[in-house]
């Protein structure tokens, strides 16, 4: 397995830890730290949670095959010498900005976001790795 396999691997089990959280329901929300106002969303049995979960499932869906695309190991997709350079940067933001703010905002200090800060840091270091080669050769 090389590092674009491994960046799909990953955003394939976000995807699907994303799903889980959905079978789950309002225990899976608070349990992966999605917030109490989400988890009583769920228990109301509003859509939104379910939404916005299967939305993020989808993109890291879409991200993992573009890097298996990358990676020759699926039909070449539409700008992805662009696209996964972009997912790389998305990670490596997503962990950066929680974590330069947390000082200020306190929202960013709540264990979720500084879990997902470094989540999403290990993943944006795990595509950068990835895609080094690409932009230096």
């Amino acid at each position: 397995m090389n590092a674009l396999q491994l960046a799909a691997g990953l955003n394939f089990i976000g995807a699907a830890l994303h799903l889980v959280v959905i079978w789950w329901g309002p225990e899976g929300y608070r349990f992966f730290g999605a917030g109490e106002k989400m988890a009583q969303m769920a228990e109301r049995k509003s859509p939104w949670p379910a939404t916005l979960t299967l939305l993020i499932t989808a993109i890291l869906t879409v991200w993992g095959l573009y890097c298996l695309a990358l990676n020759n190991n699926f039909p070449a997709l539409p700008w992805m010498n662009i696209v996964v350079p972009a997912i790389t940067g998305i990670y490596l933001l997503r962990a950066a900005y929680p974590l330069l703010l947390s000082p200020w905002v306190a929202f960013f200090r709540t264990p979720f976001m500084v879990w997902s800060s470094l989540i999403c840091g290990v993943f944006g270091a795990v595509h950068l790795a990835a895609i080094w080669p690409l932009l230096f050769t």
